[in-house]
């Protein structure tokens, strides 16, 4: 979803309950990887190159599982923006709004403001991160372009304690920083395994809910075993 520059993000807070999107989302808390599957349906389905970047993303998660925690911040947000440039989902799925697996961005070596926090999300829980300190977080992000209002945009938090000041990892700005030095976002609404963060709000934008589901069901299939 990441650039549609002239459209905010719209929230329909309607429907479904937070319990459901934290069943849904809690099955990553304990991920393991198939990693010869992975591996094979990488060169099976797009070729050696994209093996070859898969076996390097593996490498990471498994030489660094034991560093610490913002060590495996900085490693994942850094491997993230470098081997995925930025490409709207219309160009690369040729749909409007895609939730690519890691695999499929790794791959294609593209993908959206929402692929980048994906990717780093199931890499930072593979490596022991607890997905309870991980929200995906939807933010307004003022640009130099103009556009009066910012873009919809999604980062991924990270929260030491669950009171901290998350740190952002983007894939406009390439820096960790924490949120009260990114002026530039506005925040609209996070999520997590443990529910949805929204003011007034008490139940989760049903369209991310359906997202979500489907995209565990494709990574299971590549491999994943949440």
């Amino acid at each position: 979803m990441r650039l549609r520059r002239h459209r905010i993000v719209s929230v329909f807070l309607v429907g479904v309950t937070l319990q459901v999107l934290a069943l849904l989302i809690s099955s990553s808390n304990a991920i393991e990887i198939d990693t010869g599957q992975l591996e094979r349906t990488a060169v099976t389905r797009y070729g050696p190159r994209a093996a070859s970047v898969v076996a390097d993303w593996l490498r990471l998660m498994q030489q660094h599982a034991n560093a610490a925690e913002g060590e495996k911040l900085t490693l994942v947000n850094r491997f993230w923006n470098q081997r995925v440039r930025e490409a709207e989902d219309l160009a690369v799925w040729g749909q409007v709004d895609y939730w690519a697996t890691p695999l499929e961005s790794l791959a294609r070596g593209a993908g959206d403001c929402e692929d980048f926090a994906i990717g780093k999300y199931f890499s930072l829980v593979r490596m022991g991160v607890d997905s309870a300190k991980l929200r995906f977080i939807y933010v307004r992000a003022k640009l130099n372009d103009g556009s009066p209002n910012g873009i919809a945009h999604m980062v991924l938090g990270y929260y030491a304690t669950p009171s901290a000041v998350p740190l952002v990892l983007d894939s406009l700005n390439k820096e960790i920083l924490p949120a009260n030095r990114r002026p530039d976002l506005t925040p609209v609404f996070s999520f997590n395994a443990e529910g949805v963060y929204v003011a007034g709000a008490a139940t989760a934008p049903v369209d991310r809910v359906s997202r979500w589901q489907d995209l565990l069901a494709r990574m299971q299939q590549e491999g994943f075993k949440p």
